[in-house]
């Protein structure tokens, strides 16, 4: 249906202007956007292939050939509106008359709202990831690791290589790397976001890069450099420097990490876009 009322897909929180194609699910009363599907249709794609007439809805930044890019911080923002309708739902339930009063007068809790925080930053790398297609990059959003809960915010196939990059959204606080020891004891380096350790986050990166070199070894083609990166959004950084690795993952901002992305490297291009389409074959969108 054209939309007659501006609104908000439910599941991925893009906004529908007036006249936009949309569905509407009757039971919800509220719209999707035509990419996030029917209200009884998967909410993503289970494999990365998509017929013509599928890639035909999909704008170019989500479509390539018969590859589903994927759309950046989707399956977080689905998250977040789930949350937030469980909860709407639950106080309605429960207070009749003032539900709606209590919903203005209080917000959803943090944990709810970490995962909004969350898709913004996935969406705003993705936007600036998705300006390097055309310039001799590939790159996939939101890609769902293969018999885990787990996902991989985005995924750049360039000359330098291949880049798991984790986003990460921490604003206004200060990243930095603390590091103890290597003289007399064992040297420790430790994530700092704020005044919390956050070495976990590394972990995590290194967990997605072990993932993605087992993939292209089974794909064969393995030997490919694989670097992972930890890019903080909206985080404070100084003036000069503060880029770092540790434990083999870059921890930069996205303007950084394009730079990386961008650097000129050993893969030709019909080498990387053979490892593009082996990993989406292999991480389908979550």
């Amino acid at each position: 249906m054209k939309l007659r009322y501006a609104g908000r897909c439910r599941l991925c929180g893009v906004e529908l202007p007036v006249g936009t194609l949309a569905l509407y699910d009757r039971e919800a009363k509220k719209v999707r956007c035509v990419e996030c599907g029917p209200a009884d249709a998967p909410s993503t794609p289970s494999t990365a292939s998509v017929s013509d007439a599928d890639a035909a809805l999909l704008s170019p930044r989500e479509a390539l050939g018969d590859v589903v890019t994927g759309v950046a911080g989707a399956s977080a923002r689905r998250e977040y509106l789930r949350r937030k309708d469980n909860r709407e739902t639950r106080i309605r339930d429960r207070h009749p008359v003032l539900g709606g009063v209590i919903l203005a007068l209080s917000e959803d809790p943090q944990s709810t709202r970490a995962w909004s925080a969350g898709a913004h930053g996935e969406e705003v790398l993705g936007r600036r990831l998705d300006k390097l297609v055309g310039q001799g990059a590939h790159v996939l959003h939101d890609r769902r690791i293969p018999q885990s809960r787990a996902n991989i915010d985005h995924m750049v196939v360039s000359s330098a290589g291949v880049f798991v990059i984790d986003a990460k959204r921490y604003k206004d606080k200060k990243i930095a790397l603390r590091v103890e020891g290597g003289l007399i004891r064992a040297r420790t380096e430790t994530l700092t976001v704020g005044s919390s350790n956050q070495t976990k986050l590394v972990s995590g990166v290194q967990g997605q890069v072990d993932r993605v070199k087992t993939a292209l070894a089974s794909a064969g083609v393995a030997g490919v450099p694989v670097t992972g990166m930890l890019c903080f959004v909206e985080g404070d950084w100084p003036l000069f420097g503060g880029d770092f690795t540790t434990a083999g993952v870059m921890v930069l901002w996205p303007k950084k990490a394009i730079e990386v992305v961008r650097r000129a490297g050993p893969l030709g291009p019909a080498e990387a876009e053979e490892i593009f389409r082996a990993l989406a074959s292999h991480f389908s969108p979550a």
